[in-house]
């Protein structure tokens, strides 16, 4: 599915309405009855039924006729343009520009707000065919049994702005964060190349070196990447900084796995430069020394942001956390 926003501000506030009606009705139904739709919108029947057939005709939403009953389900367009919507409402984004970006669970586009100033926004697609087993691999859901593509695409979304947004706030080599919108993400735009598209680094030994010190930073802060290669990492033009992308996948580092995920990072970044920049080094980090020198004293990002495998120990010092918050709230 691709993002077509030429209709965006064409859309008539009642039509928003019978969509926004559609995306509620979604979150018990499968398919959307349509005496439910017109009842969620607060509409005249004849005109809901109107304006639905304007909405499928967009392919806003799609018409699903089964043998219980006719109804509608919202599409990815549909879910885009109540994501835009929610931006522009906000004056976070004014227009959509290019495509600059596809991957297995998103989509990435150049946006603009009303000054002219380009960011970019990243629209999570889970779902796609080579990306099934993503309910197994992410506890996204918590204790839900099941949920939608597009329920997922949103949790993803809400997940990795909390991640981006308190490694900004730690001065972690990460875009800025911008705003955040159901299955959407607004981020600064960053004049940089993805690493894998960079054949020659003045000093491949300091890239290196600056990679491993972000693993270990992370791993410090009781987060690990679980995805830290060379599609998720940019490299600014002028400066030659590595700056981290992608983020949903984070664990803690109290996750039963978090030595495979940590080890997992450190052996793409040695495997990349060997390959590509055919430098090797034997000093790269463990995750026991790591978690060993940084003590009990580094700040655990993973129990603030309450990364996937933190466990009851963290759970315990994040309620002490809040209560202490709460306290001092009260004086």
């Amino acid at each position: 599915m691709k993002l077509d926003a030429t209709d965006l501000r064409y859309i008539t506030s009642d039509e928003f309405r019978v969509l926004t009606a559609v995306e509620m009705g979604s979150k018990n139904h499968e398919v959307v009855p349509s005496p439910l739709i017109v009842q969620i919108s607060g509409l005249r029947n004849g005109g809901v039924n109107k304006i639905l057939g304007v909405l499928a005709k967009r392919n806003l939403i799609a018409k699903v006729q089964n043998a219980k009953y006719d109804g509608y389900r919202l599409t990815y367009g549909g879910y885009d343009y109540l994501a835009m919507r929610a931006l522009s409402k906000r004056d976070s984004m004014y227009s959509v520009g290019n495509q600059i970006g596809v991957g297995k669970e998103s989509d990435i586009y150049i946006v603009a707000d009303l000054e002219g100033k380009e960011m970019v926004l990243k629209l999570h697609r889970l779902g796609r065919v080579s990306f099934r087993a993503i309910k197994e691999k992410r506890d996204y859901m918590g204790k839900r049994k099941s949920a939608s593509w597009m329920y997922m695409s949103r949790l993803a979304a809400q997940k990795e702005w909390a991640f981006m947004k308190v490694l900004y706030e730690h001065d972690f080599p990460v875009p800025r964060p911008i705003d955040q919108a159901r299955h959407c993400i607004l981020m600064e735009f960053i004049d940089a190349y993805p690493l894998r598209q960079i054949d020659e680094v003045p000093s491949p030994g300091k890239l290196y070196s600056q990679l491993m010190d972000i693993i270990v930073r992370f791993a410090q802060a009781g987060l690990i990447h679980g995805d830290f290669n060379e599609f998720n990492i940019l490299i600014r033009s002028e400066s030659g900084e590595p700056v981290v992308i992608d983020f949903p996948q984070m664990v803690s580092t109290s996750h039963e796995n978090a030595e495979w995920y940590f080890n997992r990072d450190v052996e793409c970044i040695r495997t990349f430069f060997r390959r590509r920049f055919r430098y090797e080094s034997a000093i790269y980090p463990r995750l026991k020394s790591t978690l060993n020198e940084n003590g009990e004293a580094g700040i655990k990002l993973d129990v603030i942001v309450e990364a996937s495998g933190f466990g009851r120990r963290e759970m315990r010092v994040l309620e002490e956390v809040r209560q202490t918050s709460r306290t001092r709230r009260s004086c």
